[in-house]
């Protein structure tokens, strides 16, 4: 393997990891060598600690809630105990309480948001702590990447997930504040916007194929990419939101400025309001929003899940 991509010698820890995605990303990156902490709820973490012994990898099973804030310390400290390091954080884990905005009940926004976003910021946190002492006492940057899992939903909105979708555009933004605030440490932090079928994605997406018989939405597509930010080859990028899935890896730019409107003195009162924004969205229909012109600059095959 090029040394570039090679994993040798680094320690993963990936949430989520007992099925789907995450699985295929623990699994990505024990190939390319780390050494992998499962972290997943229940049994299934320790049938990919199995699956990765038998291809030859060092795994340990991690289980519980990531939603439970100490969860994040108990990862960082396996990664350490077991094999001594720390270098990649893959935050993956998720769960679904799919409603439309009037019909959901409180346990619904918070289990998502629990998991999702507080699950990403208690691992990362702890990663985080470890990584700048560990720059302090080395008196430099140290090697630290973080994976985030987001999803198209956070810029195109899903109207039967309000939840799920705040949870992605939070989880957009802590990537960005990790990247900022970390990067003189070493680390590097990205977002991924995946789609791939998994048990949480079945209803989602129809069966399909590709030339040489993988799925087109095969979540072992997205691992791998997640195996290449997870390396040294991908030291310069940090900060960045790409959407994955099939053959494609698509970057995403930051959000630009459609159109300025200026107070002619100063301070706007409504009347001059009504008279320059009122006029641009005449014709417009109030359904076509941006999020519209951004899913069909893709492609139409749905909404983003992991």
């Amino acid at each position: 393997m090029n040394a570039d991509l090679s994993l040798a010698g680094r320690t993963a820890v990936v949430t989520g990891a007992g099925a789907g995605l995450g699985r295929a990303e623990a699994l990505a990156l024990a190939a390319q060598g780390a050494n992998v902490v499962v972290n997943d709820i229940g049994s299934a973490a320790d049938d990919v600690v199995a699956e990765i012994g038998e291809a030859g990898g060092k795994a340990v099973a991690v289980t519980g809630d990531v939603g439970d804030w100490s969860m994040g310390d108990t990862l960082v400290s396996a990664a350490i105990d077991t094999f001594g390091s720390l270098d990649i954080v893959v935050n993956n884990a998720g769960v679904l309480r799919d409603k439309m905005l009037f019909n959901l009940s409180e346990s619904d926004w918070d289990d998502v948001i629990r998991v999702h976003l507080k699950g990403h910021a208690a691992v990362s946190r702890a990663a985080a702590a470890h990584w700048r002492a560990a720059s302090k006492a080395a008196g430099g940057p140290v090697y630290g990447r973080v994976v985030n899992t987001a999803s198209e939903a956070f810029l195109f909105g899903s109207a039967g997930q309000p939840n799920y979708s705040a949870a992605k555009a939070g989880i957009v933004a802590l990537t960005l504040s990790t990247s900022a605030g970390l990067g003189r440490y070493g680390v590097r932090a990205n977002a991924i916007c995946p789609r791939a079928r998994t048990a949480m994605t079945e209803a989602t997406f129809g069966e399909g194929t590709s030339p040489g018989g993988l799925d087109v939405m095969a979540p072992e597509r997205v691992g791998s990419f997640v195996g290449y930010l997870a390396s040294p080859a991908a030291e310069k990028i940090t900060g960045q939101v790409f959407v994955v899935y099939g053959d494609m890896v698509a970057l995403m730019a930051a959000p630009t400025v459609e159109r300025k409107f200026t107070a002619a003195d100063g301070v706007f009162s409504v009347a001059e309001l009504g008279e320059q924004i009122t006029p641009y969205f005449e014709g417009r229909d109030p359904h076509q929003t941006y999020a519209a012109y951004g899913v069909a600059a893709l492609d139409d095959t749905g909404t983003s899940k992991h």
